[in-house]
């Protein structure tokens, strides 16, 4: 029996790694396929989430198109009511301007008037002092002679 035992022993000591290495190949290459698996699920999951973030950006950015646009209209708007309002301020502005001109215009053709008037009035006076003063002196000079 120890002969037996012995051969017996020494098939398994043998036999046993390779079968060992054998289960060992077997359970790799299972792993192996699990974790490519895994991988290939992993990567379907992220190119799909992938896919969705960049679907969000797209409808981000549109977003942010249409605001923008949205924004500028505004702005333009805004843009056009202040330049009228400007306008119609400059307008009420000129129209003052005038017709303070027109006033000052009046005043000055009054003061032209009433300067003239004086002037008349003064020359009247100054003839009828002159004329006056002539007959005076001509009265004077002729009781003197």
């Amino acid at each position: 029996m120890g002969q037996f035992d012995r051969a017996f022993l020494i098939r398994r000591i043998i036999r046993f790694p390779f079968q060992h290495q054998y289960t060992q190949q077997v359970d790799f290459a299972q792993l192996k396929s699990e974790l490519q698996l895994i991988e290939k699920n992993d990567l379907a999951s992220l190119k799909s989430d992938n896919d969705r973030l960049v679907a969000d950006m797209e409808k981000l950015k549109q977003r942010l198109r249409e605001e923008i646009t949205r924004t500028q209209a505004g702005v333009r708007l805004d843009l056009n009511l202040e330049k009228g309002r400007m306008r119609d301020e400059s307008s009420g502005q000129e129209l003052k301007i005038k017709e303070v001109d027109a006033r000052i215009e009046q005043e000055i053709a009054n003061l032209r008037t009433t300067i003239q008037q004086s002037k008349a009035t003064t020359l009247q006076y100054l003839v009828g002092f002159v004329t006056g003063c002539s007959a005076l002196l001509m009265a004077y000079l002729r009781f003197r002679v």
